[in-house]
């Protein structure tokens, strides 16, 4: 690290977390998602004798659920020393936070709830660890080591920046660009932290490899479709208790996670309203049954909204001045500046906090009263448990052997986004099948000659 001494910084312990006591429930909870996750666990059985992770420190930025925990436990058991922090204020479960910390010794800062001052107080804990491998959820990592390496941290908000600019402050110019240089690569999870670490790689400013574990297809298949679209209605159900038959349920995006959702909410007996900027997508979705419209005419009609786009004010002032008394708003996206949250609070006269867990009131000046489910957080995380187990586990283990690939190719991956090795997604996807008794067929070798050939005609 070119001789760069990282100093503690003041209050850094080994853990942050609600309170530790919670840490029972917790481990029932884990060890319950863990049954529902094979794949992982056989990943986790391997590892343990071999511990391809051994001498490794590793800094996590992931939502803090069971079956996080489990991901957690498997890095452990392959030898790794790792520091986990929540990707979002609101998605920690604070009995399982307490479980990994008393029970299976993980460093851990996050706190459901946590102000934005303490969420970057937690990522500077993850770069003190002064990782040689990261994992994360919307690369708030990643972007945290770019901003300080490369001296932008006067272009966010002072505030939320605070910690990391405390922390960035005891070093040089020239010491900061050198800070991070031992790290040997970064794992990335969701389709957020993809896109913005695809514009890094643009702009040339990527200093380590990134392996794209959210395009992988043992990824975004399952758990962004079946994953998101199970999790987000729960969050849904959970807080409001509405019937979604017969109601007109407004997805904006049709990617994995729109798609998903949009193929629930169907379920459901809602009627549903997709919204698209992609020609491609939105031409898929009729083709897939679904009404399409852009936004300004679905907001009129629409009864409860649900954005998973990825990208930013999605639903914007405009919308919300012409939608129904009663309309619910909600976001399964990463972040939640998708609802232009600062628009919806300029227009409100009256404000009503939990008019039921995880549901704000927000009464216009036009008198209409419009409803926010988990804070425009990810609501399936803020007002649920997120996704089932059985979805994660085929996520995380391949986030798991990703994370061994580039350990192995240390020195050999160029600065840029890669892809999960394809030999990485058959194992998972064959070890999943054999949990769950399926076999299928395989090629003779008549098959594989023809396919590999190009002699046959017609």
């Amino acid at each position: 690290m070119n001789n760069v001494v990282i100093p503690a910084a003041a209050g850094i312990v080994k853990h942050d977390i609600a309170n530790i006591a919670l840490a029972e429930k917790g481990k029932k909870r884990i060890l319950w998602a863990d049954q529902d996750m094979p794949v992982l666990a056989a990943v986790r059985a391997r590892w343990e004798k071999e511990k391809p992770l051994a001498g490794l420190r590793m800094s996590a930025c992931l939502h803090v659920t069971a079956e996080t925990a489990n991901l957690a436990r498997t890095l452990r058991a392959g030898g790794a020393d790792l520091m986990l922090v929540a990707s979002n204020p609101l998605s920690t479960q604070d009995d399982v936070a307490a479980s990994l910390v008393h029970d299976f010794g993980i460093g851990v800062a996050a706190i459901h709830g946590e102000k934005p001052v303490t969420y970057y107080k937690h990522i500077t804990m993850a770069l003190a660890h002064q990782p040689h491998i990261t994992m994360d959820d919307g690369a708030d990592l990643v972007s945290a080591m770019l901003f300080i390496a490369h001296d932008w941290l006067d272009k966010f908000d002072p505030e939320k920046q605070k910690p990391l600019r405390d922390w960035a402050g005891q070093f040089t110019p020239d010491q900061r660009k050198h800070l991070f240089d031992e790290v040997i690569g970064s794992m990335e999870e969701t389709t957020t932290g993809v896109i913005r670490l695809r514009a890094m790689e643009k702009d040339g400013v990527l200093k380590f490899p990134v392996i794209a574990v959210n395009d992988a297809e043992t990824k975004h298949f399952f758990d962004n479709r079946y994953g998101t679209g199970q999790s987000t209605l729960d969050g849904i159900i959970r807080a409001t208790n509405v019937l979604l038959a017969g109601r007109k349920v407004v997805v904006a995006g049709y990617g994995w996670c729109g798609k998903g959702v949009a193929l629930r909410a169907r379920g459901h007996g809602a009627n549903v309203i997709v919204t698209e900027v992609s020609p491609i997508r939105a031409l898929e979705a009729a083709m897939d049954g679904f009404a399409v419209m852009p936004m300004e005419q679905a907001a009129q009609i629409g009864d409860i909204f649900i954005t998973v786009t990825g990208n930013m004010h999605i639903i914007r002032r405009e919308h919300f001045l012409v939608m129904k008394d009663g309309a619910m708003v909600c976001n399964s996206g990463h972040f939640d500046i998708e609802i232009d949250l600062v628009a919806l609070n300029e227009e409100t006269v009256q404000y009503t906090p939990n008019v039921r867990p995880e549901v704000e009131e927000f009464r216009l000046k036009n008198g209409k009263r419009i409803y926010v489910i988990g804070g425009g957080r990810l609501v399936n995380l803020a007002a649920a448990e997120g996704h089932p187990a059985s979805v994660m586990d085929m996520s995380f283990a391949t986030q798991a052997l990703a994370t061994e690939y580039c350990v192995k190719n240390k020195g050999r991956l160029s600065p840029k986004v890669h892809p999960v090795p394809r030999d990485v997604e058959e194992f998972v996807a064959a070890t999943k099948l054999a949990s769950m008794g399926i076999t299928i067929d395989q090629l003779t070798d008549a098959q594989v000659k023809y396919l590999s050939g190009w002699e046959h005609g017609t």
